[in-house]
């Protein structure tokens, strides 16, 4: 039984990669910080403690594993956290792959997003967090130790209590917290559990240095609030905010938390207004093709599921 060495592990994605890895029988080293380690280790699991932000100290911790699966990543929309989601995502993971081909690992699996393919992620308007996603990308390809890439689109499902950017927008419409109707964008909807099992296919039948795109169904803005509605048996709100009046409020919330509330997250994020007028769709069934994957589960299932764990977790 070959050990997988998991970034991430309690995190949205991580958590359900580390569940997916122990069904298909693979033992699990999981990286974790200090303050979210659990109290014991578990059957096939492993916890050891350490930082992306010191990779040089996990070349120990590494040792005797066979892979890297690589989830972990700092994502805020928080202007103080810009420089330290460089340090934790792209500097974090040439470190992490370099200490892992010093430890003799034959294969890695690193987590990046689709938001890299769009134009956004590329632009001077990029927000910090998929720019890093993009260096990241950048830093696995070139890595010694063989990678393949692994771009989500939108996960959703059980489980995200942080929670992700599309976490939050399903609780606050379960929660009856949004009262405007969407943007006139759409994105790619697909469920958390076929995100991780997609993982475990990347590390076991995917080709060294390939990127692949694990999507569900492409839906606009408009499309996903009829399905929270119907979800939630709550009322689709009709009033839609013009961009503009909503692009003021965005810098006037920027400008509170760079120089204000310093440590803050804003309320309403420019970097994610500027994401919303996309249609960010993608095809994934060549990749589903490649690794072996199942045909999607239909996004109003993923949302009626996701909507269910909110009723029951959501604070």
């Amino acid at each position: 039984m070959s050990t997988v060495f998991l970034t991430g592990a309690t995190g949205f994605v991580g958590s359900h990669v580390l569940r997916e890895l122990r069904v298909a029988g693979y033992d699990v080293r999981a990286l974790v910080r200090a303050a979210q380690c659990p109290a014991a280790s578990s059957a096939g699991v492993e916890y050891v403690v350490g930082d992306l932000r010191e990779p040089g100290a996990l070349a120990r911790a590494l040792d005797g594993c066979k892979y890297v699966v690589h989830c972990g990543a700092l994502y805020s929309f928080a202007p103080s956290a810009r420089a330290e989601m460089h340090r934790v995502n792209v500097v974090g993971t040439i470190g992490l792959l370099e200490a892992a081909r010093i430890a003799g690992v034959e294969r890695a699996v690193v987590t990046s997003s689709s938001a890299t393919l769009h134009e956004h992620a590329q632009s001077g308007s990029a927000s910090a967090y998929h720019r890093s996603k993009v260096e990241q990308e950048r830093a696995a390809l070139a890595a010694r130790v063989p990678a393949v890439v692994v771009l989500p689109t939108a996960p959703m499902g059980p489980g995200d209590a942080k929670p992700t950017p599309t976490g939050r927008l399903v609780r606050d419409f379960t929660l009856g917290k949004i009262g405007v109707a969407p943007p006139r964008g759409g994105m790619n909807v697909v469920a958390v559990e076929e995100v991780a099992r997609a993982h475990v296919a990347a590390l076991e039948r995917g080709k060294p240095r390939r990127r692949y795109v694990v999507g569900g169904e492409n839906l606009t803005f408009d499309e996903i609030w009829a399905l929270l509605a119907r979800a939630t048996g709550r009322r689709n709100p009709r009033v839609r905010v013009p961009y503009p009046v909503m692009f003021v409020a965005g810098c006037i919330d920027e400008m509170r938390c760079r120089y204000v509330q310093k440590q803050a997250e804003p309320t309403i994020p420019l970097e994610g207004l500027r994401m919303s007028r996309e249609y960010m769709f993608v095809d994934s069934a060549p990749a589903r093709v490649e690794l072996g994957l199942d045909a999607p589960e239909p996004a109003s299932s993923t949302i009626a599921r996701a909507v269910e764990w909110y009723r029951a977790n959501a604070r």
